[in-house]
C-alpha cells in the first residue's frame, strides 16, 4: 500500500513540474541575449537577392537585424516564417530588418516559398561559405540577432517560440 501512495505522489509531483515548465515557457520565455561586452562582430556578407541585386549586411548598420537561415523544405521554417513577417510589420519602422538566407540549392523553391508566405523582407541565396562564416549551418532554421553595432546578440538553433524573438527584438531596439 505504501508503494502505491509513493507512486501516486511521484506522479503528482511530475505532473506539477510539467505544468510549471509549460507555464514558465509560455509566460516567461527565455532569452538568449548575449551581454554587450561579450558580443562578436557578425560576419559581413554580400549575397544576391532573389531579384539578382546584391545585399550587404553592413548596409544595415544602425539597425537590429534578424538573420534567418532557412530552406523551403524545412517544416519548422514554414512555421516560423509567418511570425517573422509579423515581426517585420510590427518593428520595421522602429529599426528592425529581417534578412532571410535561403539554403536551398537554387532560387526557384525560395522564390515560391517567399511568394507563398508573403515575405516582406529581403531574401538572399546562401551557400556553404556563408554557413561556415556563421559557425557552420548544418541544419535549419538557425537565426541570429545582430545589434545596431553589427554584433551578434543572440543565436537560436531550431524552431524558436515567437515570444522569444519578440522579447529579444524589443530589448535590442531599446539599446543605444
Amino acid at each position: 500500500m505504501a508503494g502505491k501512495k509513493w507512486i501516486s505522489f511521484a506522479l503528482a509531483v511530475l505532473a506539477l513540474a510539467a505544468v510549471f515548465y509549460g507555464v514558465r515557457r509560455t509566460w516567461f520565455p527565455r532569452t538568449a541575449i548575449i551581454r554587450e561586452d561579450q558580443r562578436a562582430l557578425a560576419p559581413d556578407f554580400t549575397l544576391l537577392q532573389l531579384d539578382g541585386q546584391p545585399l550587404r549586411l553592413s548596409d544595415f548598420h544602425g539597425k537590429v537585424v534578424l538573420i534567418d537561415f532557412w530552406a523551403s523544405w524545412c517544416v519548422p521554417c514554414r512555421e516560423e516564417t509567418p511570425h517573422f513577417v509579423q515581426l517585420q510589420n510590427k518593428y520595421g519602422n522602429r529599426g528592425l530588418e529581417i534578412i532571410g538566407i535561403s539554403m536551398d540549392d537554387d532560387a526557384e523553391p525560395a522564390r515560391k516559398f517567399s511568394e507563398e508566405f508573403h515575405m516582406n523582407y529581403p531574401i538572399v541565396m546562401g551557400n556553404a561559405k556563408i554557413g561556415e562564416a556563421y559557425g557552420g549551418v548544418l541544419g535549419v532554421p538557425i537565426a541570429f540577432l545582430v545589434d545596431r553595432h553589427g554584433r551578434i546578440a543572440a543565436k537560436h538553433t531550431g524552431a524558436t517560440d515567437q515570444a522569444v524573438f519578440d522579447r529579444e527584438v524589443r530589448l535590442l531596439l531599446r539599446e543605444p
